[in-house]
């Protein structure tokens, strides 16, 4: 039963993340807290679960959507070059940081990033540039050090970070082909070292809760809905990309971003509860 939820909320995700150009990590996530706890996923390590299997499943997304940029020339392979040894790091030490928060704690941080970026994508436009300004970009070490700032924030949140990725390089002079192009070559190094990150220090949960874990589960990873939601989402993304060129993308958008908040306020909310 609960593997039928794992492809319904992988195929969700995969057709946002072709319609949108997003990496659906946030959906993922929202899906699985919820789909977790009526699995009988323990309150200690059901929000961790969720997001360490959302970075499992950005692997194989993000590979599906890296190369299809790379054939078009769209990923700057000098600056991911600089950038990957801070996204690994990175999302090593945000996955360490995430085991040491709280359930309840970490899913209302997560419910609180999900309402930001449906603000950001309710009221916020990224600057386009037509041609790439690499005046614009910081020194190797600078962008190294924004990897790792990226790729902290992309494991706590369970996401592969175009959220993240995609501004910055805008601003820092890539064009927008080129900045989501590249953000899809960043998701892989974060979603590797964030999966590997949350397998590991989901080793370190107390006995009691790690036999309370459903089958499947290895650290913080649940390897059945990793496989499901990989699968359906790949398939889903391109029908989403398709569909791109065919819907009002601009109104959709506007109603994914409104989903987000409800969901953002919704998991806050729930969290709040759980807490008392």
């Amino acid at each position: 039963m609960f593997i039928l939820y794992y492809i319904a909320a992988g195929a969700f995700a995969g057709f946002l993340a072709g319609l949108f150009g997003i990496g659906g990590g946030m959906v993922i996530v929202s899906a699985l807290i919820y789909i977790f706890s009526a699995q009988g996923v323990p309150a200690e390590a059901l929000t961790h679960v969720a997001v360490g299997t959302s970075l499992a499943t950005i692997i194989v997304t993000s590979i599906s959507s890296l190369r299809a940029h790379n054939s078009h020339g769209a990923v700057n392979w000098s600056v991911w070059k600089r950038m990957a040894p801070g996204l690994v790091i990175g999302s090593l030490l945000g996955a360490g940081v995430a085991s040491l928060i709280q359930g309840n704690s970490l899913q209302a941080v997560i419910g609180v990033g999900a309402f930001l970026v449906g603000l950001k994508m309710l009221f916020m436009k990224n600057k386009a540039l037509e041609e790439n300004d690499f005046s614009k970009l910081p020194s190797p070490v600078g962008q190294t050090a924004l990897g790792g700032f990226i790729g902290v924030i992309s494991a706590i949140f369970g996401i592969g970070g175009g959220t993240l990725t995609v501004p910055f390089l805008s601003k820092f002079g890539l064009k927008i082909q080129h900045a989501v192009g590249t953000s899809a070559a960043c998701g892989f190094p974060i979603a590797v070292a964030g999966a590997i990150g949350f397998m590991l220090f989901g080793q370190l949960v107390d006995d009691s809760v790690k036999q309370a874990l459903p089958a499947g589960v290895f650290g913080f990873v649940h390897l059945y809905a990793f496989i499901c939601v990989s699968c359906a989402s790949f398939i889903t993304a391109r029908l989403g990309a398709k569909a791109a060129h065919k819907l009002p993308a601009a109104t959709l958008k506007k109603a994914f971003a409104v989903l987000l908040l409800i969901v953002g306020t919704q998991l806050v909310w729930d969290a709040g509860i759980l807490a008392f």
